[in-house]
């Protein structure tokens, strides 16, 4: 060991870690889950399950989420220890085409008072400030979205009700509480999940100020009421793409059923849907590709034009003619800002 002073870069080690975590990409889930439908923005609902953007997390709050999940297993311990019979496989519901989640856990029985009936369980992570609302108002005021997502859940399981386990991240103070099943609200909100999967064209955003408070720290705030354009090139942003009833993704242009995997990357022939661009259409003559008016310029998006990543990376350059001289002296070259 050298002699003299210490040189470890202790604030170094956090920034390290948070990095680790920002750099593993989050793949987006490739259903409308209960978790996602108590939101009250149809529209977000609807990018969402189109992959029209994607959410953006420090490497702290993923860090957050990894603590979450693990509490979970924590929970499932701690409650068989009190005698209480907890299967937790995440079990998958499917309650209609492209609407599915997984339960947390199921205790089949010991439940205190009612030691014979089963509970679906949810468990779930607070920060001291929502836990407190929490334990001052109860589930269905503090947490209407969680209540939403048990009440879709008890649907799927035929079961009668749910025991909430919330944990303070703060402090580790636990609140248990029974939601009893509700057929009227659990109906109201998966109806509503399969007509927003269902819709071709963009639903109405809850509302059109930015400065809502819904809107204001939304993920797809950008998108909605700023850029209008869409910076994400995968099969569910192309128009060529179709839900099925089948849960499956069906592309016209290659008249397939498009795998998950696949989904994500796109292909060529990708042309971008006219809800996810602030530009008007124009007439086109070509099948499988669109025309997109910028600046009162025509542009061909699709296999006989620009590719989608063109017009996103700069469709005011593709419309002024300038980038078909540069791609004429240099085939191969591609619009990248």
């Amino acid at each position: 060991m050298s002699e003299g002073k210490l040189t470890a870069n202790a604030e170094a080690i956090s920034q390290l870690v948070d990095s680790i975590h920002e750099e593993r990409s989050e793949k987006q889930r490739p259903h409308l889950g209960p978790s996602q439908l108590g939101r009250t923005c149809n529209r977000y609902l609807w990018l969402s399950f189109r992959w029209a953007f994607v959410p953006s997390f420090n490497g702290r709050m993923k860090r957050l989420f990894r603590r979450g999940h693990r509490e979970e297993e924590t929970i499932i311990t701690d409650l068989k220890k009190i005698g209480i019979d907890v299967r937790g496989e995440q079990t998958r519901l499917s309650f209609a085409p492209h609407v599915s989640g997984s339960i947390d856990a199921v205790a089949y029985a010991g439940v205190p008072g009612d030691m014979r009936t089963p509970y679906l369980l949810e468990f779930k992570t607070h920060s001291k400030r929502s836990f407190d609302e929490l334990v001052r108002v109860g589930v269905k005021k503090a947490k209407p979205e969680h209540v939403v997502q048990m009440q879709c859940y008890l649907q799927g399981t035929k079961l009668k009700g749910a025991i909430y386990i919330a944990v303070c991240k703060d402090d580790d103070r636990m609140h248990c509480e029974v939601v009893e099943y509700d057929e009227h609200v659990a109906t109201q909100y998966l109806e509503r999940a399969v007509r927003i999967v269902s819709a071709d064209r963009m639903p109405e955003p809850i509302s059109a100020d930015p400065t809502w408070y819904q809107c204001k720290f939304c993920d797809a705030k950008d998108l909605c009421h700023s850029t209008k354009l869409t910076q994400e090139v995968n099969c569910r942003t192309c128009a060529h793409s179709t839900p099925t009833p089948e849960s499956k993704w069906h592309c016209a242009r290659w008249d397939a059923c498009v795998p998950t995997k696949h989904q994500r990357t796109g292909c060529d022939s990708h042309v971008l849907h006219p809800d996810l661009v602030p530009w008007p259409m124009g007439e086109s003559d070509k099948e499988w590709s669109a025309v997109y008016v910028v600046r009162g310029l025509n542009v061909i998006n699709g296999e006989d034009g620009y590719k989608s990543s063109e017009l996103i990376a700069n469709a005011e350059l593709c419309a002024s003619g300038a980038a078909d001289e540069w791609k004429a002296k240099f085939p191969g070259a591609r619009v990248v800002g």
